[in-house]
């Protein structure tokens, strides 16, 4: 192979094949698509299994047709493979299996990345090759389940003095109302674009979508920005107990470059999804402004208990908590969590073969809709979790917002749930702390109500 390769490189890729005229335009297009058929990557493709259903599939719908349909209808595709299905719904093309038994997760919470691979679920989804997005996935969740979570009583009044200039300065039009709107246009994320090529296009597509080089110019100025930061450090030995500091702590090697670019990975992971959040709860009160008052005296109480916005005083706000939790069951930001990659034939203890380069995950909505966990669950009932928590006080740590488990899948599960959940939790609520004690919150037009989510799957993610 090392002679083949040897006597490749020794002459030029036209001299591999014999054209009348390789100056020909013809010739040209020719030798450039055989070399793409040669070199370029090809999509992995998965073995789909006769035995497992395809959900939305029957005798009068197509898989293909489901397919389409899966792209902005994915979300009752989803319910429906949940209530029929115990054991997986496997939708064709997509690379993708929901798992619904609680078995068999348990069960791959056990395997190593080296056989359900959870880096390479965010290779995936984000096209990691091409926006770097999912790689450098060891040094961050680290840093935040260690040294983050271990000093957020010490961070929490730098982040409540963030949050008060913010709403201030939103506010300065003399308004004693806030509006805010969040919206995520998919088609403009660059990762969403590229999959609309064939993997063995997107080395060449990647030089066609503007916003993917402008990814690489957001790298450049955060190494501008954060790279000289951290030489003053070292300069002056000054610390700052930040994420940057213990990065730095922990670099292992990395260059300042590297943990400049981890910085926008951690702030791409932690600020949309903590905004959209909020958006939906401060829409549910608006929505149900019943539970406005509520809410404000269980604020005031705790706080005047605890001299402030503190850990402790948020452990005395199981309604905000509860009202949290209600509105991530409803509008959860993610479908499908708990997601991995088989990367090889992986046999399971019953003898069920999850197939190489099958994608599978977990239908984190469906689970909040299921009758069997939850009572009357299309329902909003904002004190639900108050309730679960004094009918059972030895699993109340199971009903709170934070809580990472078989019928709250929203952060994931087990040893990759999402870290930052912690320091999420108490953001959000220094942010409803705020807005509750300072705002009153109303729809601009009151005849109005709460738009429904729109779910948007774009070959590997499914999103609010």
């Amino acid at each position: 192979m090392a002679d083949r390769i040897y006597r490749m490189e020794k002459f030029p890729v036209t001299n591999l094949f014999h054209f009348p005229s390789v100056s020909s335009p013809y010739a040209l297009v020719i030798v450039f698509l055989l070399y793409v058929l040669a070199f370029f990557p090809r999509g992995k493709r998965q073995r789909i299994l006769p035995e497992i259903p395809i959900a939305g599939v029957d005798g009068t719908v197509k898989p293909t047709e489901v397919r389409d349909k899966f792209r902005h209808g994915s979300k009752d595709i989803l319910e429906q493979g949940y209530e029929k299905v115990t054991l997986a719904a496997e939708l064709r093309n997509m690379r993708l299996t929901s798992t619904s038994s609680k078995d068999y997760v348990e069960e791959l919470e056990n395997e190593p990345n080296e056989r359900a691979d959870f880096p390479a679920t965010f290779v995936e989804m984000f096209e990691g090759k091409y926006t770097t997005i999912g790689t450098e996935q060891t040094l961050h969740p680290r840093i935040i389940k260690n040294q983050l979570n271990q000093n957020l009583a010490g961070i929490l009044s730098d982040v409540d003095d963030e949050i008060w200039r913010i709403l201030y300065r939103s506010a300065q039009n003399g308004s004693r109302f806030v509006r805010a709107i969040f919206l995520q246009e998919l088609s403009h994320v660059p990762q969403a674009r590229l999959k609309d090529f064939p993997a063995s296009l997107r080395p060449i597509a990647k030089h066609f979508i503007p916003a993917l080089s402008k990814i690489f110019k957001h790298f450049a100025l955060a190494n501008a920005l954060i790279v000289p930061i951290m030489n003053d450090r070292e300069r002056t030995q000054k610390r700052s107990e930040d994420l940057l500091q213990w990065m730095m702590d922990n670099a292992e090697g990395r260059s300042k470059s590297v943990l400049s670019a981890i910085n926008l990975h951690v702030a791409f992971a932690a600020i949309h999804t903590s905004a959209v959040a909020v958006t939906h709860i401060i829409y549910d009160l608006c929505a149900m402004p019943e539970y406005v008052e509520p809410l404000r005296q269980e604020i005031e109480e705790a706080l005047a208990a605890e001299g402030g916005p503190t850990k402790k005083a948020f452990l005395k706000m199981p309604k905000l908590d509860s009202f949290m939790r209600e509105s991530q069951r409803l509008n959860p930001l993610l479908l499908i969590t708990y997601e991995r990659v088989i990367q090889n034939d992986l046999v399971l203890s019953d003898g069920f073969v999850l197939p190489a380069n099958t994608q599978i995950g977990v239908p984190a909505h469906a689970i909040g809709l299921d009758p069997e966990i939850y009572h009357d669950p299309s329902a909003f009932d904002g004190y639900r979790f108050c309730k679960m928590r004094e009918s059972n006080p030895q699993s109340a740590g199971q009903q709170q917002y934070t809580a990472a488990n078989l019928t709250n899948m929203s952060w994931g599960y087990g040893k990759h749930a999402c870290p930052g959940r912690w320091f999420a939790d108490a953001e959000i609520k220094m942010i409803l702390v705020h807005m509750l004690l300072e705002y009153d919150l109303r729809f601009p037009d009151e005849s109005a109500g709460q738009d429904s989510n729109s779910y948007v799957e774009k070959k590997g993610s499914v999103t609010a």
